[in-house]
């Protein structure tokens, strides 16, 4: 006869210490977690986003201004279904056409970058594995709808299109689609028991800039390799594994990224602006003047803007407006003091009076909107909002509307 399985004061033991291993793990987990000093306050109801502005306004007066910490690579306010997106004091806030609070998302965390797509707005914080926490948060109601967290380097600039976020440092750059899963790893990545999916992870990526399908990188390799463009494809069938469709040696390891399109990428270096194609092919070179820009540890990031018309980039003094399709220059505007937006078939271009209405056509001036900045000297970036035109100036985004 079979005797009954009876439970021994051991066992009893036994199992007290196992559920109380288990519960200390899961409690140094959860103390330890970086999610939970979070803070997330969403609408109240989901957000409908107003007409946008359909007239260019006679005047503009300043309508309310929120602080907004500069972030490497954010040039322009971010705007995403009708809300404009700012950052200070660790906490993420979207807010209506008229500067009011839609909801609020807090980390005690730095934020190291901040961006927008499909709908969602793209935060990347500094945790203990770098720059690598990374949060999506739907634009209309701010609730919580991706994550994802990997190793990163501490400081990263931001990579954005309407198809692709992610980050870049000098040693490696990642891409991310919509449910935040990584579609590119490039540069020095962990896993090297997976030998030669890396071509090139000893150089150091100087500048990167992607859109659609395209993705392009500039970087200096040791040893007297040179300096490269690379075109690489957005979602290669391996994450880890780069699909370069192009390699470019360039002149000079200053060279730049200044604009990218869907099938080509426009490079600075020595007074030149060069435009190619995604083939390699060199499509234009122009004489331009010098770029005043100081080289940094981080990747370069330049102030862009598409345009319905043209690809837009500001180089510190003046503003080029760059054919979408070969991304051959096709005006260059010297009153400039950043990237400028669409509205009614005119460009609306930051200058130090005001608003200039550009005809992108002629490249012509036809009317200044005086605006006062109180004394800000810097860089200015536009966008729209509803009826409201936005300002971005370095610390503060401005709401400016028509006056009555």
């Amino acid at each position: 006869m079979v005797r009954p399985l009876r439970r021994t004061r051991g066992d009893l033991i036994a199992t007290g210490v196992i559920a109380a291993v288990s519960l200390a793990a899961v409690a140094g987990v959860w103390a330890t977690a970086p999610i939970r000093g979070s803070e997330l306050t969403p609408a109240t109801t989901e957000y409908v986003a107003a007409p946008g502005l359909s007239a260019i306004p006679d005047s503009l007066t300043e309508m309310w201004a929120l602080t907004d910490t500069p972030l490497p690579g954010v040039h322009r306010p971010v705007i995403v279904d009708g809300l404009v997106v700012t950052h200070a004091d660790r906490t993420v806030t979207a807010s209506d056409p008229a500067g009011e609070t839609v909801w609020t998302y807090r980390r005690d965390l730095d934020l190291c970058s901040l961006g927008a797509a499909w709908g969602r707005v793209v935060t990347t914080w500094r945790a203990p594995n770098g720059c690598g926490d990374v949060v999506a948060l739907d634009a209309d109601s701010g609730t919580y709808n991706a994550t994802r967290s990997a190793v990163s380097p501490d400081e990263v600039v931001a990579v954005t299109s309407n198809d692709r976020v992610g980050t870049a440092a000098g040693q490696r750059l990642e891409l991310w689609r919509s449910d935040m899963v990584r579609t590119v790893e490039y540069g020095e990545v962990e896993g090297f028991q997976e030998p030669r999916l890396q071509p090139h992870p000893d150089c150091r990526i100087t500048s990167a800039l992607t859109r659609t399908d395209l993705l392009a990188v500039t970087e200096v390799c040791p040893d007297e390799q040179g300096t490269w463009l690379r075109f690489q494809d957005t979602t290669p069938e391996q994450a880890r594994a780069p699909e370069i469709s192009a390699d470019v040696q360039l002149d000079h390891p200053g060279a730049r990224l200044m604009a990218i399109g869907q099938e080509g990428a426009a490079v600075y270096q020595q007074g030149e602006l060069i435009s190619f194609a995604e083939d390699g092919r060199e499509v234009e070179r122009r004489a331009v003047p010098q770029v005043p820009w100081v080289d940094q540890d981080l990747p370069f990031a330049p102030a862009t803007a598409d345009l319905p018309h043209h690809m837009s980039f500001f180089d510190g003094q003046r503003l080029y407006l760059l054919s979408p399709a070969n991304l051959t220059v096709r005006h260059v505007l010297e009153d400039a003091v950043g990237t400028g937006v669409a509205v009614d078939g005119r460009l609306l271009m930051p200058t130090a009076e005001g608003i200039a209405v550009v005809n992108w056509d002629t490249g012509g001036t036809e009317k200044t909107i005086l605006v006062d900045r109180g004394g800000h000297d810097g860089m200015v970036t536009l966008g729209v909002v509803g009826d409201t035109v936005v300002e971005k100036r370095g610390g503060l985004t401005v709401g400016l509307r028509q006056a009555w």
